[in-house]
């Protein structure tokens, strides 16, 4: 069974920091590119960072440059999203995606539950 597990949301003043983590199970972690979305109230699911399964290759929205940094620990069937200098706009609820098996190149959509970060004084 598939499960993508995020933690580490939470409250944080502006220009704080957070430490996402999505540990993965059920497939097989490091043959997939990963991503971290968000999706604040009343807005569209969109694409934060994405890395690839050897975590050689990363990309980012041009919102969050700078500020994030997405990595992976394949050992550990864990990808994380370091997120520094936050501001309110980034308050959403972030996800944690896996869509792509690189090595056998098939396309498939897991998804984690979400968790919660709010920025705010």
């Amino acid at each position: 069974q598939v499960q993508l597990v995020e933690s580490g949301g939470g409250l944080v003043q502006p220009g704080g920091s957070l430490r996402l983590s999505c540990a993965a199970s059920g497939f097989t972690f490091s043959r997939y590119a990963m991503n971290w979305y968000r999706q604040a109230p009343g807005k569209e699911r969109e694409l934060v960072a994405r890395i690839t399964s050897a975590g050689g290759i990363t990309n980012y929205a041009d919102s969050v440059k700078g500020r994030f940094t997405i990595s992976r620990d394949n050992a550990k069937n864990t990808v994380y999203l370091q997120m520094n200098s936050l501001k309110p706009e980034d308050t959403a609820v972030y996800y944690c995606n896996a869509d792509y098996d690189m090595i056998l190149g098939i396309r498939t959509d897991y998804w984690g539950q979400g968790t919660q970060v709010t920025v705010s004084s």
